[in-house]
C-alpha cells in the first residue's frame, strides 16, 4: 500500500536503493550522502517497502544533525514512517522521537522550529502530541512570525484531534488574545482562521469588533473573512444583510484576489440588482486591469455565468465588456464576443455595432498575424447584429464589402453571406449594395467567394442599367475570349496577350495538334502561375480577370455558375429591355463565354478536364437560352429567390426554437408560500436588503427555488453491482460531474456475521484515475455502509470501472473473502451535448480532423428519416441539414447544393420546353430535403463535449433493392477517444430502437 506523504518525490522503480547502501551513507559524516540517503529512504517508504532496520540508525546518526536540510527531510521520514501498531497503539519506540521534538521546538534557530510545529500538525497520536502541548503553547511569544504562524496551526491542530478539546480546552481563548494584539499578518490569517474553524462565534465576535479595520486587513486574512461570511450566510441566511455590508467595502481592497472573491460571494449570497450591478462592474475592472490571459478567460467565464441569470443588470455593461477586444487574444476576444452578442439590444445595438466598426478597420493594419481570423469573428458578430437590428445593416455593409478580397478566404466568405442575406432581408440597400458589389467584384480572388457573389449579381441585378453593368462587369472579369486558339505552327497567337504583354503571370502551353486537313497547328492557352496578391487596389483589369484566373486554374465549378448567372441576367434582360436586339446581342455574348468554357474544358490544354456536373451545367444553360419557356423563366427567375427566403425563414425558426429550448421553464406549487414584499416590516433594513427580499419572492413566486426531483432519472442509474445471492450486495449510484464521476455505492451485509477490513477495491480502464485510496470498514450483521468513490476524467474516451470486495468474517479472521463486482460502463453521452456550428466551420474541421471512423450502415430499419431520428437520439447530437424544399434551387456557394439544385431543375426540364414540351407540368415535390421517398439520405450531425472537443458525424444511407438501407456514418475528431467512442456506440444503437 502507498503511503500518503506532504512531500511528492519522483522515484525511479526500476533502480531501488538498498537498506545496506543507506544505512552505511546515513552513519558517514559526509552531510550530502546523509540527505541522499535520507530521501532514497522517503522515496521506498512511500511506495510501500517497510525498512524497520532503518529506524534506530537514523535515531543515533541523524537526529543529532544540526543542518537544516537533513532535519527538514528527517521530518519527513517520521511522518511516513507507522507509528502504531495492528491495535492502534503507540509503538515503544516513537517515544525516541518525543524528546528531540521537543528541543527542537526550544532551539534557538526560528527555522528549525517553523519547520518542527508546522510537522506537528501532521501528527494524528495523541501520545506524542500531549507532551509537546506546553512547548507549543511558548512559540505563540516568539520573536520571529515564521515560527508564530506555526505555532498557531499547531494549537488548532491539536484541538481537532479526537481528544484535542481535552487536551486543550482553551485553545479558544490564548488565541483570541492572541489575535488582538498580533501585528503579522499571516499570523493573524491563521488565528483567525484557527477561530474560524473551531469557536466560529468568537470569529465573528472579532470581525463585527473590528468591522471598521476590515479594509486595512491584509489580503490573506480578508480572503479568511470571505470564507467565514460564505460560511456563516449558508446556514443562517436572515443574517446575511449585515455580511453584505462588508462584502461591499471590501470591493474597494487594493487586492485584485480579494475584489474578484468578493465579487463571486456577492453574486452566490444576493440576487439584488444593487448587489449584481456591483459585481459585474466589479468584474469589468479586473478584465481590463489584469494582464494575465489566464485571469481574463477565468473573469470573462464569470461574466458569461453572470449573464444567463441576470441577463437584465448585464445589459448596463456591454461597452465596459467590449473593452477587453484590446487584448490580443483570439480566445478573449472570442469569448468576449459570444458574451456581447447575447446582450445586445436596441439601446446599445449602435454603440456595439460603431465599436465593431472600429476594431474591423484596425484589422487593416496588419501588425498581428492572426488579424484574418479576428476580422472573421467581428464580420460574424456584424453579421448577427444586422440579422437582429436590421435598421444598422445600413452602417456597416459597406464597410465589409471592401473585404470580399481578404486573402483569408473564411473572412472574405463570411462577408458575402452577410451581404447576400442583408440584401435579401433590407430591400432599401438593394440598389447601393448591387453597385458596390459590382465596383469591387473584380478584387474578389476566392472561387467560393466568386460563386457567392455572382448568385447576388444574378437574382438582384432588376433594373436595366444593372443587368448592363452585370453582364459588363462578367465580361471583363473573363477576359478576352477564346481562352485558348488554335494557329499554324510558327503563329502562335494569345488571346489573352492582345491588349496587355502579362509574360510575369502567364506562361504558354503548347501542344502539337492535326488539323481536320491534315497540317499540323500548336493549342495555346494561357495558364496563370502567379496571381498578384489580392490587396484593396481600386480599379479594374483590362484582360486578365479574377474569373478567368480561376477557370483557367481548372474550376469550372465556378463556370457553371458563371454560365447560371449570365442565363439569369439574359433572361431578365429580356423583360426589362425593349431592344430585341441588345437581348439578342448579349444571349451570343453569354453563348459564346459557354461554348468557350467547355472548349477549354474538354481540349488537353489543361491537366485536368471538365466534370460531368458542371459540363451537364453549362449545356443545360446553353439549351435553355436557345429554347426558352415561360416555366423555365419563372424558375430561374423566381423560384430560386423564393428558396432562399425560405431558407432564411427556416434558420431564424431554428435560432428561435433554440433560444426556447435554453430558456428554463419553472414550476412551482400552487400551494407554495409566497411572502407579500410591502407587508413586511422594513425597521432596521437597508435598500439592498430590501431589493434581495423582493428578488427572493420573485424566484420563489417563478418557482426557481424549485429543485427537479427527477426520481425515474436517479434510478436509471443505479447500477447492481453483485448479486442477490452473494453474502455482500452492492449497489452504486453514478454520478457523472463534468470533470469527475462520484460513486455512491451502497454495501450490505446479508450474513449473520460481522465482516472485519471490508474494503471497496476499485480499478479503472481508459482516461480515468481513482482519486482516494480505500479503507477498510466493519460490517455488523445485516447492516448496510455507504462507501463513495471518486474518479476523475481526463476525456471523453469511454472507460471502465471494475473491481472487487474484499472482507474477513469473525469466525475466520485468517481467510479473506473476495466478491468480484460487475463493470461499470462510463458512457460518452454524459459528456457530449448538441451544439450548432456554421456549415463552413463544419466543412473546414472536416478538412481539418485526422481521426475518421467509418461505420458500416447495419439495421432492420427500413425508413431513411426514422434511421437518422434514431442515431440523433443515439448520439446526443444535432442534426445540421437545413429543411430546403426537394428540388428549390440554392444559393450556388457549395456543390451540394448545386448538385440538389440541379436535380430539382432536371425534372422539370427533362421533357418539357428545352425538349418541346412547354406545356408539361412540374410533379409535385417532397416538402423538405430530409423527408420523401427518394430513397438516399445525407446528413451532418455535431455535438461538443465539456473537455471542449468537436463530435463531427456524416451519415450517407441509401435504399438498396431489397428494401434494406446501407451506407457508412463517418465519425471525425480532433482526438481518437471521442472517434472510438462514438463508433462503438453507433454500433451498438443503430440496428434499432429496442437493442
Amino acid at each position: 500500500m502507498e503511503k500518503s506523504c506532504t512531500l511528492l518525490v519522483h522515484f525511479d522503480k526500476g533502480t531501488p536503493a538498498l537498506a545496506s547502501e543507506i544505512k552505511e551513507a546515513l552513519e558517514g559524516n559526509d552531510l550530502e550522502a546523509k540527505s541522499e540517503a535520507l530521501k532514497k529512504a522517503i522515496m521506498l517508504l512511500l511506495n510501500g517497502e517497510t525498512i524497520p532496520q532503518l529506524f534506530i540508525t537514523i535515531i543515533r546518526y541523524v537526529l543529532p544533525s544540526e543542518d537544516h536540510t537533513v532535519q527538514k527531510l528527517l521530518l519527513f521520514y517520521l511522518e511516513i514512517i507507522e507509528k502504531t501498531d495492528s491495535r492502534g497503539k503507540v509503538l515503544p519506540e516513537m517515544i525516541l522521537i518525543c524528546q528531540n521534538l521537543r528541543n527542537n521546538l526550544q532551539h534557538p534557530n526560528e527555522y528549525i522550529r517553523g519547520v518542527t510545529l508546522r510537522f506537528l500538525c501532521r501528527l494524528n497520536e495523541t501520545e506524542i502530541v500531549e507532551p509537546l502541548i506546553p512547548s507549543i503553547l511558548a512559540n505563540l511569544e516568539h520573536r520571529h512570525p515564521f515560527v508564530r504562524r506555526n505555532a498557531v496551526l499547531a494549537v488548532m491542530s491539536v484541538y481537532k484531534l479526537p481528544q484535542g478539546e481535552q487536551l486543550l480546552d482553551s485553545a479558544p481563548d490564548i488565541i483570541e488574545k492572541f489575535l488582538s494584539t498580533e501585528q503579522d499578518q499571516s499570523s493573524k490569517r491563521n488565528a483567525f482562521l484557527m477561530l474560524f474553524t473551531c469557536a466560529q462565534d468568537r470569529a465573528v465576535n472579532y470581525l463585527f469588533t473590528h468591522i471598521d479595520r476590515v479594509i486595512d486587513w491584509g489580503e490573506q486574512l480578508q480572503m479568511v473573512v470571505l470564507e467565514l461570511i460564505r460560511r456563516v450566510c449558508r446556514a443562517n441566511k436572515s443574517e446575511k444583510g449585515k455580511y453584505i455590508k462588508i462584502i461591499i467595502s471590501l470591493l474597494n481592497a487594493p487586492s485584485a484576489a480579494v475584489i474578484y472573491e468578493c465579487a463571486g460571494t456577492l453574486v452566490s449570497l444576493s440576487s439584488a440588482p444593487t448587489a449584481i450591478r456591483a459585481a459585474a462592474t466589479t468584474y469589468c475592472q479586473l478584465l481590463l486591469s489584469q494582464s494575465d490571459n489566464n485571469v481574463k478567460l477565468i473573469v470573462l467565464e464569470q461574466l458569461n455565468e453572470l449573464k444567463r441569470s441576470h441577463r437584465e443588470i448585464m445589459m448596463e455593461t456591454v461597452m465596459d465588456v467590449l473593452r477587453a477586444l484590446s487584448s490580443p487574444n483570439v480566445d478573449i476576444r472570442r469569448k468576449t464576443l459570444d458574451i456581447v452578442l447575447d446582450l445586445i439590444t436596441p439601446r446599445n445595438v449602435d454603440e456595439v455595432v460603431m465599436m465593431l466598426k472600429k476594431e474591423v478597420v484596425k484589422t487593416q493594419s496588419g501588425e498581428h498575424e492572426k488579424n484574418g481570423e479576428y476580422r472573421q469573428m467581428l464580420v460574424q458578430a456584424i453579421h448577427s447584429c444586422a440579422i437582429k437590428f436590421p435598421e444598422v445593416a445600413s452602417t456597416v455593409v459597406h464597410l465589409l464589402m471592401d473585404f470580399l478580397g481578404d486573402t483569408n478566404v473564411a473572412s472574405a466568405m463570411d462577408v458575402v453571406v452577410f451581404v447576400r442575406e442583408i440584401i435579401e432581408t433590407n430591400p432599401k440597400l438593394r440598389v447601393s449594395i448591387i453597385t458596390r458589389l459590382l465596383d469591387t467584384f473584380y478584387q474578389i480572388r476566392a472561387a467560393r467567394v466568386c460563386s457567392c457573389a455572382l448568385w447576388i449579381i444574378g437574382e438582384y441585378c432588376l433594373s436595366l442599367s444593372e443587368v448592363e453593368s452585370g453582364i459588363a462587369t462578367i465580361k471583363q472579369c473573363l477576359g478576352e475570349l477564346p481562352f485558348y486558339t488554335v494557329t499554324e505552327e510558327g503563329e502562335v497567337q494569345d488571346a489573352s496577350k492582345k491588349t496587355q504583354q502579362v509574360s510575369s503571370t502567364m506562361v504558354s502551353s503548347r501542344r502539337p495538334a492535326i488539323l481536320a486537313d491534315g497540317t499540323y497547328a500548336t493549342q495555346s492557352a494561357a495558364l496563370e502561375t502567379a496571381m498578384s496578391p489580392p490587396t484593396l487596389v481600386h480599379g479594374s483589369l483590362s484582360s486578365i480577370g479574377n474569373l478567368r484566373s480561376l477557370i483557367l486554374a481548372g474550376d469550372f465549378f465556378l463556370g457553371a455558375v458563371v454560365a447560371c448567372t449570365l442565363t439569369k441576367l439574359v433572361l431578365r434582360l429580356e423583360e426589362v429591355q425593349p431592344s430585341k436586339v441588345e437581348v439578342n446581342r448579349a444571349s451570343i455574348q453569354a453563348l459564346l463565354i459557354m461554348v468557350s468554357m467547355l472548349q477549354l474544358g474538354e481540349s488537353s490544354v489543361l491537366s485536368h478536364p471538365i466534370d460531368d456536373d458542371s459540363r451537364d451545367r453549362i449545356v443545360l444553360c446553353i439549351r435553355l437560352l436557345c429554347n426558352t419557356g415561360d416555366e423555365i423563366r419563372k424558375i430561374w427567375l423566381q423560384s430560386c429567390r423564393q428558396s432562399f427566403v425560405k431558407m432564411l425563414a427556416d434558420k431564424q425558426h431554428r435560432e428561435t426554437e433554440e433560444i426556447k429550448a435554453k430558456a428554463q421553464i419553472s414550476n412551482v406549487q400552487p400551494d407554495d408560500l409566497i411572502d407579500f414584499y410591502h407587508l413586511k416590516s422594513r425597521k432596521g433594513m437597508s435598500q439592498l436588503e430590501l431589493e434581495d427580499e423582493v428578488q427572493d419572492d420573485l424566484k420563489r413566486a417563478t418557482g426557481e427555488f424549485t429543485k427537479d426531483g427527477d426520481d425515474a432519472n436517479k434510478l436509471n442509474r443505479i447500477l447492481q453491482l453483485t448479486g442477490f445471492s452473494d453474502p455482500v450486495y452492492a449497489e452504486a449510484y453514478v454520478t457523472v460531474h463534468h470533470y469527475d464521476v462520484v460513486l455512491d455505492v451502497t454495501v450490505i451485509n446479508r450474513t449473520k456475521e460481522t465482516l472485519q477490513s471490508l474494503c471497496l477495491e476499485l480499478a479503472t480502464m481508459g482516461d480515468l484515475k481513482l482519486v482516494e485510496r480505500p479503507q477498510n470498514y466493519t460490517l455488523a450483521p445485516e447492516s448496510s455502509k455507504q462507501i463513495k468513490a471518486n474518479i476523475k476524467v481526463s476525456s471523453t474516451e469511454t472507460g471502465v470501472i471494475f473491481g472487487n470486495i474484499v472482507y474477513e468474517t469473525s469466525s475466520n479472521v485468517l481467510e479473506r473473502n473476495v466478491i468480484v463486482l460487475n463493470d461499470i460502463h462510463i458512457d460518452i453521452m454524459d459528456y457530449i451535448s448538441p451544439a450548432s456550428c456554421a456549415d463552413v466551420a463544419f466543412r473546414t474541421m472536416w478538412a481539418e480532423f485526422e481521426w475518421e471512423n467509418k461505420v458500416a450502415v447495419n439495421t432492420i430499419i427500413q425508413d431513411e428519416k426514422e434511421f437518422l431520428n434514431h442515431i440523433i437520439k443515439s448520439t446526443n447530437m444535432k442534426c445540421l441539414t437545413p429543411f430546403f424544399r426537394y428540388g428549390d434551387v440554392l444559393p450556388c456557394d457549395s456543390m451540394p447544393s448545386l448538385i440538389f439544385a440541379l436535380l430539382g431543375i432536371c425534372k422539370i426540364i427533362n421533357g418539357s420546353s428545352a425538349r418541346g414540351g412547354a406545356d408539361h407540368t412540374p410533379t409535385p415535390m417532397p416538402k423538405s430535403a430530409l423527408e420523401g421517398e427518394c430513397g438516399f439520405l445525407a446528413a451532418n450531425l455535431y455535438a461538443k463535449s465539456v473537455f471542449g472537443e468537436d463530435a463531427l458525424v456524416n451519415v450517407s444511407v441509401e435504399k438498396q433493392a431489397d428494401g434494406k438501407l446501407g451506407g457508412y456514418i463517418r465519425i471525425r475528431s480532433k482526438t481518437q477517444g471521442i472517434a472510438l467512442s462514438l463508433g462503438d456506440k453507433i454500433t451498438l444503437k443503430q440496428k434499432g430502437g429496442g437493442t
